[in-house]
C-alpha cells in the first residue's frame, strides 16, 4: 500500500480491519472466501450495527488484499446495506467563532483557531502545514497532499496573517508550523487539536456539540451564505482558490461549479 501511495491513515484502517477480520474468522486471511467476508458483514450489520462507511472500509481492505497482495481476481461484492443517515453538521454563528478565538489566550491556539477557520482547513492540512505554505505576498494558504493527495490554495485572512506573525515570532517553530511544547520537528497530535476547540468552545460558553471540523463547516456556510447555488448541503462543499484569487466551490456529486470574489467574504472572520 506504500508503493501505490495510500495514505498512513488508510494503511493503519485497512490493517486494523483486517486483523479484526482475521481474529473473529479464525482463520488465515488467504482462505477467506467473498462469501465468508459477506456473511461476516451481514451478521454484523444485524448484531453489531455497523455503519455503511464501516462496510464500505472493509471491503476495501479485502480488496487490496486480494488484489494487490495475493494477485487474485476480484469479483465483487453485492450486499445490501443500511441505509445513510443524513446529519446536518454543527454550524457556529460569525459571532460565535469570533468568540471562539476571542476567548483563547494562548497565541499559538488562537492562531491555530483563526487560520484554520478562515482558511477552512481540515485537522490533518492544520496538523501538516508548515512556514512555508503562508503566502503572505498572495494572502494565500497553500494546501500539499491534503484529501486525496491533492495541492490546493485557499485564503488567507489578514486577522489570521498578523495572529501568525505575532506567534511565530515567539515560538519559531522548526518544521510545522504549529508545534509540541519542547517537541521541536513533530506535529500536533488529533487530541491536542481536538481539545483545543472543545476548551475554547467551553470558555465561550458556546453549548454546541463542537469538534475541530466544526470550523471548516463554518468556513463553507458563512462563504456561501446559505442557501447556497447547487443546493448542497455545508458537508457536500469544497473549494479552492484559482486565478486572480477566485474562490472556486464545487458540490460533491454534482457538476454545477460556482466562483466568488474577495467581495463575498466580508462576512468572514478577517
Amino acid at each position: 500500500m506504500q508503493f501505490q501511495n495510500y495514505s498512513p491513515r488508510t494503511i493503519e484502517c485497512y490493517s486494523e480491519l483486517l486483523s479484526k477480520l482475521e481474529c473473529d474468522l479464525t482463520v488465515s486471511l488467504d482462505t477467506v472466501s467473498a462469501q465468508q467476508l459477506k456473511d461476516y458483514l451481514l451478521n454484523r450489520i444485524i448484531n453489531e450495527k455497523i455503519s455503511v462507511s464501516l462496510i464500505n472500509q472493509t471491503i476495501s481492505a479485502f480488496k487490496t488484499l486480494q488484489v494487490d497482495v495475493l494477485g487474485r481476481e476480484w469479483e465483487p461484492i453485492k450486499i445490501r446495506r443500511p441505509r445513510r443517515e443524513k446529519r446536518l453538521p454543527v454550524i457556529l454563528s460569525l459571532s460565535e467563532v469570533e468568540k471562539l478565538i476571542s476567548v483563547t489566550q494562548n497565541i499559538k491556539h488562537k492562531a491555530i483557531l483563526a487560520l484554520t477557520y478562515s482558511a477552512g482547513l481540515r485537522r490533518l492540512e492544520t496538523q501538516q502545514i508548515k512556514p512555508g505554505d503562508i503566502d503572505s505576498a498572495r494572502m494565500q494558504v497553500r494546501v500539499v497532499q491534503g484529501k486525496g493527495k491533492k495541492d490546493r490554495n485557499s485564503i488567507l485572512s489578514p486577522k489570521a496573517l498578523d495572529l501568525l506573525r505575532d506567534y511565530y515570532k515567539t515560538q519559531r517553530p522548526k518544521t510545522f508550523l504549529f508545534e509540541p511544547q519542547g517537541k521541536k520537528g513533530l506535529p500536533l497530535s488529533e487530541e491536542t487539536l481536538n481539545t483545543i476547540v472543545k476548551n475554547s468552545a467551553k470558555k465561550a460558553g458556546i453549548r454546541k456539540e463542537v469538534s475541530f471540523h466544526t470550523l471548516r463547516h463554518c468556513f463553507a456556510t458563512h462563504l456561501l451564505d446559505l442557501p447556497a447555488p447547487g443546493k448542497c448541503s455545508a458537508s457536500e462543499y469544497h473549494f479552492s482558490v484559482g486565478f486572480h484569487g477566485r474562490i472556486k466551490i464545487g458540490c460533491h456529486g454534482k457538476q454545477k461549479t460556482t466562483h466568488r470574489t474577495g467581495g463575498h467574504f466580508q462576512g468572514l472572520w478577517r
